[in-house]
């Protein structure tokens, strides 16, 4: 009896079926890999990154990704082997081999890469547990990519596999997990939406801060309240609570030149002040501060307004949930008062 052999042509539900299939792949590999190494970043951190953000983008951006392009390719890969199981011939496509040896080569060369960087720095005596684990899970990332499309490449179709299921599951486990992870480190949307009203409300005061100094060096006194410093002119409005529109609190302290006034209305009188402008600043806030949450006891405490730089210092602003004052001491050395305009 002749053989007689049957060509499939590539349909366009093919072509788009498998093309999306690949780019669902790619997509959640590249989003598992980026969520894996915020991860390892956050549990390992840097010394030399000091202002690591766990509510980065980066790590918002991969769990977003996997939640809605790894079911598609679950979904995908799913259709293609019920296709593949009613139509065998399918498996000779063009396009199906051509993804595939694609992605094989692609996988390939990522492990090799891996495989150098790991030994490279080995050899130069620069591996960290933060390095390894990256390496590590780029390899198991990889690993699992190959193995799964050299076994796809090599069955018969319907044929069943223990080893390929047990491997499915494990990826799916590893992706669910990775995205709890994240949710663990990050936080829920609630909680960051939280920091982002805190970040909001620091930022606030170190603007009205900032507008207060201004305000004792070109007027040689802090102002008696908060409104005191409003300019139309150069557009300065005092900012309020951007979660529940309260206006933040201002006190003044002690001021030099109140006892100066003073002291010339009553020439006698032995009446002693602090020479530092002093003021304070209070909000409410939703959240502790990460840098706040091993201290403990006091929510108020004299810091300068400034380092001996001149820059704000970042700790200045580490704060519990609730109600928090920053008492604040103008340094005249750094912020003289201006005469005419010039120091």
């Amino acid at each position: 009896m002749e053989n007689i052999e049957i060509k499939i042509k590539t349909t366009p539900k093919d072509f788009f079926v498998f093309i999306g299939s690949m780019v669902a792949l790619y997509a959640s590999a590249v989003s598992l890999l980026n969520l894996l190494f915020e991860i390892i970043n956050a549990s390992f951190p840097d010394a030399l990154n000091f202002s690591y953000d766990r509510f980065s983008s980066g790590m918002r951006w991969s769990i977003a990704s996997l939640l809605i392009v790894f079911p598609l390719y679950v979904f995908l890969s799913w259709f293609i082997n019920k296709d593949l199981n009613a139509n065998p011939l399918k498996k000779n496509l063009g396009i199906r081999k051509w993804l595939t040896y694609l992605t094989l080569f692609i996988a390939g060369v990522a492990i090799i890469t891996d495989l150098i960087m790991l030994i490279n720095t080995f050899l130069g005596g620069e591996i960290t547990a933060r390095f390894g684990l990256k390496i590590f899970a780029v390899l198991a990332v990889v690993g699992a990519i190959f193995s799964y499309y050299i076994y796809d490449l090599r069955r018969d179709v319907g044929q069943k596999s223990s080893k390929i299921k047990l491997l499915v599951w494990t990826v799916s486990f590893g992706v669910m997990a990775s995205i709890v992870g994240g949710f663990f480190i990050m936080g829920s949307p609630a909680t960051l939406r939280m920091k982002r009203f805190d970040e909001r409300r620091v930022g606030d005061l170190q603007n009205i801060q900032y507008q207060i100094v201004n305000f004792y060096q070109r007027k040689g006194a802090l102002p008696k309240i908060v409104d005191d410093m409003k300019d139309s002119i150069a557009g300065f409005f005092i900012p309020v609570d951007p979660e529940t529109g309260s206006p933040y609190v201002y006190e003044k302290i002690s001021d030099p030149s109140d006892f100066s006034n003073f002291k010339k209305a009553f020439p006698s009188s032995v009446l002693s002040t602090d020479d530092i402008p002093t003021f304070k600043l209070c909000a409410d806030f939703s959240l502790d501060s990460d840098a706040l949450a091993n201290l403990k006891g006091e929510m108020s405490r004299p810091v300068p307004a400034s380092s001996e730089m001149g820059f704000p210092l970042n700790e200045n602003w580490q704060h519990k949930k609730g109600y928090v004052c920053f008492d604040r001491k103008i340094d005249k050395e750094l912020y003289p008062i201006l005469k005419n305009g010039k120091m």
